[in-house]
């Protein structure tokens, strides 16, 4: 194995561990949209599943894509939804209007966390996405379902 994904892997690891600032359905839930506005095939089907398990239902991950419309979410998760997105263009899109919001639901160690955890998912996303890592059917609940 490369040394790089041991690096890869330790970062996870903290990202994942149990006492991280965010719950595990919105890192699940993060991870799968960003997945998704960065067209990771491989990444939307492994964080959809992570996202279902953590669930325990499909809703969520049937619903993540139009999260703007859908009546699942939280406000705290649509906030979060929001800066995940805003952080995932180029360049990033956060304003002062979004940067307060955030202050609302999270504290400044979440939404440091939850900075990094968007920008690993964005590394990772992009690195399988430009070496056409394909989806490896692993939640096979989402084929025809829109991803952006």
């Amino acid at each position: 194995m490369p040394f790089l994904f041991w690096l890869v892997a330790l970062f996870v690891g903290f990202l994942e561990r149990k006492r991280a600032r965010l719950t595990p359905v919105m890192r699940a839930l993060l991870m799968t949209r960003v997945s998704q506005v960065c067209h990771c095939a491989f990444c939307v089907d492994a964080n959809s599943l992570r996202l279902a398990e953590r669930c325990g239902a499909l809703d969520k991950v049937q619903a993540v894509a139009g999260w703007q419309s859908s009546t699942l979410f939280s406000e705290e998760e649509r906030v979060a939804l929001a800066y995940a997105e805003a952080v995932t263009a180029t360049p990033p899109q956060v304003d002062e209007a979004l940067k307060a919001m955030m202050k609302r639901y999270f504290t400044d160690d979440a939404i440091t966390e939850m900075t990094a955890l968007i920008a690993f998912q964005n590394l990772s996303a992009r690195f399988n996405a430009a070496l056409d890592i394909p989806s490896q059917g692993l939640c096979d609940a989402l084929k025809g379902a829109p991803h952006v």
